[in-house]
């Protein structure tokens, strides 16, 4: 999809959670779980809040006393986040609204998550966003996740944007995805109905500063 010139983004690209899909009590009963499991006792959960918009074994790495031990939260995480995924995962409220719109305007969507290309999936499905998007960069299609910039990039090069990032608007919620979005050449947005606070965000330097999804579609390149 690319830039038609008349005031409309050629594609704006989307992270997942915090972003699209509110997961992140989902997440903190994932995280308290596995902790409770492995050491006994969780965090508190500002420690993993912090690192939300990381890939989870980076994150896991930090608690876990090896490499083994990270590898075996992982499997505890993944298998308890199973059972109770579907009964968790709403989209946050307008987000769904917002993406039907950008379309109807022949706007290019992308999704670049850290999470998982399965558990991505399932998690748009369960926000009613499984047909709403042309691209989903997920943790394991590239070598360097967020805040690096290859999973844009990537998205960029499949929407027929690359070359031209700045006729991309990518929103996140997360200090990773700001970083992500810069670093390849995008317009960002942070969404501030996410779980980290607006002056994390602002320290970022973001384009824009959205308090709902819908104010997405103010915005114009």
């Amino acid at each position: 999809m690319s830039f038609d010139g008349n005031g409309t983004w050629g594609a704006v690209l989307f992270d997942l959670d915090g972003t699209l899909a509110d997961t992140v009590e989902l997440i903190l009963r994932c995280y308290r779980h596995t902790m409770e499991v492995h050491l006994g006792a969780p965090f508190p959960d500002e420690r993993w809040l912090a690192g939300i918009g990381t890939p989870l074994m980076a994150q896991l790495r930090e608690f876990a006393r090896d490499a083994e031990e990270a590898i075996a939260m992982a499997e505890t995480y993944s298998a308890f986040q199973k059972t109770i995924h579907d009964d968790m995962v709403t989209p946050f409220p307008g987000a769904v609204e917002m993406v039907d719109e950008l379309r109807r305007r022949g706007v290019g969507i992308g999704v670049v998550t850290s999470k998982r290309r399965e558990v991505a999936g399932r998690t748009l499905v369960r926000c009613g966003l499984g047909e709403a998007y042309e691209v989903l960069v997920a943790a394991d299609d590239v070598d360097r996740a967020k805040p690096d910039p290859e999973p844009v990039l990537r998205a960029l090069d499949e929407l027929g944007l690359s070359g031209r990032p700045e006729r991309a608007l990518f929103v996140g919620d997360s200090p990773f995805d700001l970083r992500a979005g810069k670093a390849a050449g995008t317009r960002t947005a942070a969404a501030l109905w996410g779980p980290f606070r607006h002056d994390v965000l602002e320290a970022e330097g973001a384009d824009y500063y959205l308090r709902a999804p819908g104010d997405v579609l103010g915005l114009r390149p």
